[in-house]
């Protein structure tokens, strides 16, 4: 009788522990992650101008944090902060004056987005993404002239948005991560500037690497 007493009180004991760690392991699924990330970036700008080829990438960087809010066991949204590079350079051949522009512009840049789970380390992430342009450079190396040319800032829309997706794969608290964003903003807003890029619009692939915090 003292036997099975003892096995029922050991059976409690356990099945209570594993309820505790189920839950525990519930909890921290569900919970709010913060953290850090930033990588490398492979921009290009998607021109239809007449007259420009031989585009070239610009490799740059994005470094930021990130929040996930769960939403479910399998679903959260995840908004980030993050300053961006992106541009291109491309050659040009206008009414008979060839050469070749590169364009650099840089950004602080919020993407919200969906995030699905599938299993505890692998994730889809795709939503909307709006920028502010923070600054920009012109470079040119031509029949226009070589150096740094007057188109600045204020000739091109200042706010960008697009869509962006991609996928994170979790070791741990650390993860990797690969992305690809596409602007359907136009970057010119000016009649230089139109002349150079027409209605030309950012997109960019991003290898990143991260850690949550908590």
């Amino acid at each position: 009788m003292k036997k099975s007493i003892k096995t029922l009180v050991a059976a409690a004991v356990l099945a209570t522990g594993a309820l505790f760690l189920s839950a525990s392991d519930a909890s921290a699924q569900n919970r709010v992650r913060t953290g850090i990330k930033g990588g490398l970036n492979a921009s290009s700008l998607f021109y239809d101008s007449q007259g420009v080829s031989n585009k070239n990438e610009r490799i740059g960087f994005h470094a930021g944090v990130f929040t996930q809010i769960p939403a479910g066991e399998f679903f959260a949204i995840q908004p980030e902060l993050l300053y961006t590079t992106k541009g291109a350079a491309a050659d040009y051949n206008i009414v008979g004056f060839t050469g070749q522009n590169t364009f650099k512009l840089n950004y602080a840049e919020l993407p919200v987005l969906a995030t699905f789970k599938l299993g505890q380390a692998v994730e889809l992430q795709a939503g909307p993404y709006v920028s502010y342009l923070l600054n920009s450079d012109l470079t040119s190396n031509g029949d226009f002239g070589t150096g740094r040319g007057a188109i600045n800032r204020d000739n091109f829309n200042k706010v960008d948005y697009g869509i962006a997706g991609g996928l994170n794969v979790y070791f741990g608290k650390a993860f990797i991560g690969a992305r690809y964003e596409q602007g359907l903003q136009k970057i010119a807003n000016s009649g230089a500037a139109q002349t150079l890029l027409g209605n030309a619009k950012n997109g960019v692939g991003m290898l990143s690497v991260g850690f949550s915090i908590n």
